[in-house]
């Protein structure tokens, strides 16, 4: 694991019911019954792509901040930077509601250099596993980490970017090492992910989440399986099964990061589409 990129982490880491259930809880929340209800395939919207109704920022105050700034696009796409821009107040938007097993699919847009992150479990205290989206020299995209239960970090590689004339151009992975070395399962080779991942372009993530207490957590970008990661027998450096479930619970929020601190670049932001979920 690249030690800056870790370090850069911890500084400031400290079910669904029945239709008409869904429909009454929808309506609490402020969600049109359109959002609330599953399609043939079981898949229900989180983001309408025209509001952040059934999304809030964390409630208090985090590590990272008051909640960072969320505000909708053009072409129903949900977009995130700090709070005002370069200030270092991030934060996390939030699911209204809880789940426990899943599949989530999500379209992901991040400026180069951004930190950010798909919160898995969440606690309205910003307690996660996280699928990092970490977009950034020594980061990564895809795999796992800690957030705020530990600090520790899953990942077979880390990113190196290219850029020409301040543009990113191309990417490379260092740091790499196996999957059972650094707490995973499976992982894929470095070399799958440079090929899958598309550069300034909207990529496509699927995560699925299963195993209550102690839960099994699979990504795939643009059908690429990136790492396995399972919370009742990883060894990850830093890992404690017992305090992490303890922490998360067998259900939890589903959230969007932008990270705090000074090293999130003015003017970039983390942008997000086509969000979905699907009970497992």
């Amino acid at each position: 694991m690249n030690g800056n990129s870790l370090d850069r982490r911890r500084m400031l880491a400290s079910s669904i019911g029945a239709a008409g259930g869904l429909a009454m809880f929808g309506a609490c929340r402020g969600l049109s019954a359109a959002d609330t209800k599953a399609d043939k395939e079981g898949w229900i919207t989180l983001f309408d792509g025209q509001s952040l109704d059934g999304w809030h920022k964390n409630p208090q105050k985090i590590g990272h901040g008051t909640g960072g700034h969320w505000h909708v696009e053009a072409g129903g796409v949900l977009a995130g930077e700090q709070d005002p821009p370069g200030s270092g107040n991030g934060g996390i938007l939030l699911t209204d509601r809880k789940f426990e097993n899943f599949e989530l699919q999500l379209d992901l847009k991040p400026s180069w250099g951004v930190d950010s992150g798909v919160f898995l479990r969440c606690t309205d205290k910003g307690q996660c596993i996280q699928m990092m989206v970490d977009y950034y020299n020594g980061g990564n995209v895809g795999q796992f980490y800690g957030e705020a239960t530990g600090g520790w970090g899953a990942r077979t590689f880390s990113l190196k970017g290219i850029e020409e004339d301040g543009k990113l151009v191309k990417l490379e992975a260092t740091g790499v090492r196996p999957p059972q070395e650094v707490g995973l399962v499976e992982a894929c080779q470095p070399q799958e992910w440079l090929d899958a991942w598309k550069i300034d372009d909207w990529n496509t993530a699927l995560i699925r989440v299963e195993g209550g207490k102690y839960p099994r957590i699979t990504t795939n970008i643009n059908g690429l399986q990136v790492g396995v990661f399972d919370a009742a027998t990883s060894q990850a450096d830093g890992y404690n099964r017992d305090e992490v479930a303890k922490l998360l619970g067998a259900e939890g929020h589903v959230a969007v990061q932008v990270h705090g601190g000074q090293s999130y670049p003015e003017g970039k932001k983390t942008r997000w589409r086509n969000i979905r979920l699907r009970k497992l």
